[in-house]
């Protein structure tokens, strides 16, 4: 309990510094989800029709299960789109005994049994074959928007209704991790020379037979984190499960590690991940070795990918920051405006703390792209089309440029994926047990 206390206290830290900007993301449910049932709202009974005439019951479809309800129609441009992300969620969450029913709207029964096929729906769909409008489930339910997505509880009550994928994906993951007992690591703290000093560091080993080795992945932080930042942290849990190596670290000037945040930059940084990337290769039991950054880590991860490219297996960007470069040439870093050919002795941020002239100075001409693009190993890059403080096209670039890469853009998702992190998890885990550990 104390350290998930900690945890959260960090997380709280961390989205103060960060500022307004990078949370805000249009919440379409407070638009478009005013009329829908309220959590802790008894889920009306009703009965419809599969499209080979079979009879669903609801009340009996649902009993003492989770159910998603998805209303939709296949003549429905954003129920088209989100359809593969609730087939995804089926795939996830069925074999937990969680049912999934589509509602649709549909009136033409020839049109949207051919998109079931044709779309590889694996799961029951039934209709009225009536217009949203006209639909007595419809108005049972409140919907007023497709797609509209609920949560029933097995006690028949609502737990979620959105028209929002995410969040059904977000309460889903937190009921069942809920659900297991909890897995504790064994760390070995380590100290590690770094560019001003020694560096903080922990490394989770699987147990290994002697003469075994196994896969370990390096893990940055962004600007103003640390090691326990928790979207890294689940991540390296998850691996830890999937039987590779992790070693998570401090940046110098943040954390547990030495030097002081004002006089911290991104080439001491690089500095820092070249000599924990040293280190992780002294080590007799690894075999490859990956790096995943997030934010400021992430570009970091991506340059030091670029200077060592024999060295790196895998690399996986979560919200590339390579952003900054353009912004401190604008001279607007967080939506402080300073003169970038003139810079302040430090920069004051939104929670009192202070970046350097000389991050300023460095920052602008470092030579992110140019860098990385040395890099022609695998990759795997996520970003969020509403991050507000770094913006997608700086997961696409990077996309663009190394052509062994994956891309993934999650909809709606912020800079720090708090809209549900379990899915930039599951893609960066799953990228690394694909790459990492083929069959």
């Amino acid at each position: 309990m104390k350290i998930e206390l900690k945890l959260a206290l960090l997380w709280v830290f961390f989205m103060t510094f960060i500022g307004v900007q990078a949370q805000v993301v249009t919440d379409f449910d407070v638009t478009y989800a005013q009329e829908l049932l309220k959590p802790g709202t008894p889920a009306p009974d009703f009965q419809l029709q599969t499209p080979d005439g079979k009879t669903v019951k609801f009340s009996e479809f649902s009993k003492g299960k989770y159910v998603v309800i998805d209303f939709w129609a296949s003549w429905c441009p954003d129920c088209r789109k989100d359809l593969p992300e609730i087939i995804r969620l089926y795939n996830k969450f069925h074999n937990y005994g969680v049912e999934f029913l589509g509602v649709s709207f549909d009136t033409d029964k020839e049109k949207w049994t051919d998109y079931i096929a044709k779309s590889g729906v694996p799961y029951t769909q039934v209709s009225e074959l009536k217009r949203m409008n006209q639909s007595e489930v419809a108005k049972a339910y409140g919907v007023r928007w497709i797609p509209s997505i609920y949560l029933i509880g097995p006690d028949g009550k609502v737990l979620v209704s959105t028209v929002l994928s995410y969040k059904i994906e977000c309460e889903l993951t937190t009921s069942f991790k809920n659900d297991k007992p909890g897995t504790t690591h064994d760390y070995m703290l380590h100290v590690i020379d770094g560019s001003k000093g020694k560096l903080a560091a922990r490394l989770y080993q699987p147990d290994l037979k002697p003469g075994e080795r196994c896969d370990l992945v390096i893990l940055c932080h962004g600007l103003n984190a640390d090691k326990s930042f928790p979207l890294l942290v689940e991540v390296a849990d998850q691996l830890h499960a999937q039987g590779i190596a992790t070693l998570e670290f401090d940046f110098n000037g943040h954390g547990e590690s030495d030097g002081k945040f004002s006089e911290m930059t991104i080439p001491n940084e690089i500095e820092d991940l070249e000599q924990v990337l040293a280190y992780a290769q002294d080590l007799r039991f690894v075999r490859n070795i990956a790096l995943v950054g997030h934010s400021e880590g992430a570009i970091v991860a991506a340059m030091v990918a670029g200077n060592h490219p024999d060295d790196i297996k895998a690399v996986t960007l979560l919200s590339p920051a390579s952003s900054v470069r353009d912004d401190i040439a604008r001279g607007n870093l967080f939506g402080i405006e300073f003169n970038p050919l003139d810079p302040p002795d430090s920069l004051v941020l939104v929670n009192g703390i202070a970046l350097g002239r000389r991050y300023l100075k460095t920052a602008l001409y470092l030579p992110i792209f140019e860098t990385s693009a040395k890099y022609h190993g695998s990759a795997c890059v996520v970003h969020g089309n509403g991050d507000r403080l770094v913006p997608f096209t700086c997961g696409e670039r990077f996309h663009q440029l190394w052509e062994n890469s994956e891309y993934y853009e999650l909809e709606y998702y912020d800079h720090n994926f708090t809209n549900c992190i379990y899915r930039p998890v599951e893609i960066t885990v799953d990228y690394l047990k694909r790459t990492l550990q083929p069959k």
